[in-house]
């Protein structure tokens, strides 16, 4: 489809990427790469540049490292290792014309940088999402009593949340328990004694109560609640990670808080239900959007946006380790959205004000108004 007046206005839209991470700030080998291209495991014989995301990279990417289109995958190394990880970073973090990052903190095993380097680098604004679950093991790590550890957990989260720049948090709840959990908020008694069982055989959150507990605690803090839905390497059942499961949470909680349910896919379809009947319930498909490429990503969105309502679809790209998935993530959400809305358009099912409204509120608009950032929504004439 030949680009039209929505490709043009998208293209050069500022986006607000509402949840991602850092970029690796160190070398990396072709193996270190390569296990940061993908959820799975490596295996030998197997490349991840043989995948849909690893032709992406060679495809969109290798441009912005004065290389051609298609480059070959040792090339491309050979040129990202020459120009070094602060300069690629730049490169990459500036082309995604993304003015504001919202930085999930708590995912961390390589060097990477925090919300201030990533906003330095993108010459953008980073916030930080707080993950409860990192919180719930400090306060583990620090020795707590079982029967202090509600007081403590909730005390801990508080004083994170109050942090200067901190707009939201996540749980991880997917990949710990999955929601298939009981909605109602456990009683004290449960959770002391849930405590005196973690606490006893240590290691990361993973109790169901203790997981609910976390969950409630969310809905106290006031703050926008991101929930990791749908796809995720192989720790998730991907079954128990279905946002549907959520529904009894979310008639209890009554629309307290934004619940915003990233990544979702295969279950975007679930996640619209859920946006279409309950007030303050919002998705998106980060994650998916790199690793289907800009190929793809029309598919996702259209699914996506079959029943949403407009002002529920958010942008986020996910990205961890190589900033090329900062990049990639940005393109396949323009050029994904802007064919759909222009498809629409030439079909006379929407009008270019109606395109454009969309373009706005879901690249950057909806993000603004739900975490409460400043600089608010241009007109939506």
């Amino acid at each position: 489809m030949a680009a039209g007046p929505v490709h043009e206005r998208l293209a050069v839209l500022e986006l607000v990427d509402h949840h991602c991470h850092g970029a690796v700030t160190g070398p990396l080998d072709r193996a270190g790469f390569e296990s940061l291209l993908t959820e799975g495991e490596a295996w030998p014989g197997v490349s991840a540049f043989d995948t849909p995301a690893g032709l992406a990279v060679r495809r969109h990417c290798a441009p912005l490292l004065d290389l051609p289109r298609h480059t070959p995958a040792d090339a491309y190394l050979a040129r990202r290792a020459e120009l070094g990880a602060a300069e690629v970073n730049r490169r990459f973090l500036r082309a995604a014309r993304t003015g504001v990052f919202c930085v999930d903190t708590g995912y961390a095993p390589h060097p990477v940088t925090g919300p201030a380097e990533l906003a330095e680098a993108a010459g953008a604004t980073a916030y930080e999402v707080v993950r409860l679950e990192t919180v719930a093991e400090a306060v583990a790590a620090g020795g707590v009593e079982p029967d202090e550890y509600a007081r403590a957990f909730r005390t801990a989260a508080w004083e994170a949340v109050r942090r200067p720049g901190v707009v939201g948090v996540k749980s991880v709840a997917a990949y710990r328990t999955g929601f298939a959990l009981d909605p109602a908020r456990p009683s004290p008694a449960d959770v002391t004694e849930a405590a005196r069982h973690w606490l006893a055989g240590g290691g990361r959150l993973d109790d169901p109560v203790l997981v609910r507990d976390l969950l409630w605690t969310a809905v106290d803090l006031g703050r926008p609640l991101q929930l990791h839905t749908g796809f995720g390497d192989s720790d998730i059942r991907l079954h128990r990670a279905d946002p549907a499961l959520l529904t009894d949470w979310l008639h209890l909680t009554a629309g307290a808080i934004p619940v915003l349910l990233l990544h979702c896919w295969p279950h975007q379809r679930q996640a619209a239900y859920l946006s279409a009947v309950f007030e303050r319930v919002y998705l998106d498909v980060g994650l998916t959007l790199h690793h289907v490429g800009p190929a793809r990503a029309g598919a996702v969105l259209a699914e996506a946006l079959e029943i949403t309502p407009f002002r529920k679809l958010l942008y986020s790209s996910d990205a961890y380790g190589v900033a090329e998935f900062h990049h990639l993530g940005a393109l396949s959400f323009r050029q994904g959205l802007a064919g759909l809305l222009q498809e629409r358009l030439d079909a006379d099912e929407l009008s270019l004000p109606d395109a454009l409204r969309i373009a706005r509120w879901t690249g950057r608009d909806n993000a603004r108004r739900v975490y409460g950032l400043p600089g608010g929504p241009a007109d939506d004439g």
